[in-house]
């Protein structure tokens, strides 16, 4: 009887094992990758977030099927000034010590080139989520090893930060940029609009 229970097991398992390795499996590497915001200000404020993670996953090797998830620790946020990093980690800004994480998760991917996409998706940021979309151009497609590079704006004040920095005038659109290297670790190449 176990023996059967077994087989039946088995042959469960492995069409879904082959399933697994016909959809593209990327992995992105932190230590050549990097996020960085910029916002107008009379004093520049502008910098980079040490500890974030990024996944890239497919359900074919159709480029649209793609779901692009970023996580970021709002906590490490490094404008290069403790000040800086201390007024956009309160409750005026990230609120870090309410809501952890800022992240995007990619509701739709568009091919609008060769190797440009939009990503639409959900932004949140002080446990406010709104609908923005993410800009992409990749190199290296085709090769299986390539970078991306996007960028998505958003507006401060849509996401309560109504507030600002004493002697600092602020603007309210705030820039985003992502540089993700990535790599295709297993599975076909993507299918992509020539």
């Amino acid at each position: 009887m176990r023996l059967i229970a077994l087989c039946l097991l088995g042959s469960a398992l492995i069409p879904s094992l082959c399933r697994a390795q016909d959809v593209p499996v990327f992995v992105i590497t932190p230590a050549e990758s990097s996020i960085k915001f910029d916002v107008e200000a009379s004093v520049a404020i502008k910098g980079t977030f040490d500890k974030w993670d990024a996944t890239l996953t497919f359900a074919s090797p159709d480029v649209t099927t793609g779901v692009l998830d970023v996580k970021i620790q709002a906590a490490t946020v490094d404008t290069g000034s403790g000040l800086k990093n201390g007024k956009l980690k309160g409750s005026d800004f990230f609120d870090v010590a309410n809501n952890p994480l800022i992240t995007f998760k990619s509701t739709k991917i568009s091919q609008t080139g060769p190797n440009t996409f939009e990503l639409d998706g959900n932004f949140t940021i002080r446990g406010v989520t709104r609908a923005e979309q993410l800009t992409l151009t990749v190199s290296g497609v085709g090769t299986g090893s390539g970078t991306i590079n996007g960028t998505l704006y958003f507006d401060r004040k849509d996401y309560g930060m109504n507030s600002g920095i004493p002697f600092i005038r602020i603007a309210d659109r705030v820039e985003v940029n992502v540089a993700l290297k990535g790599t295709r670790v297993s599975g076909p190449p993507l299918v992509l609009k020539q």
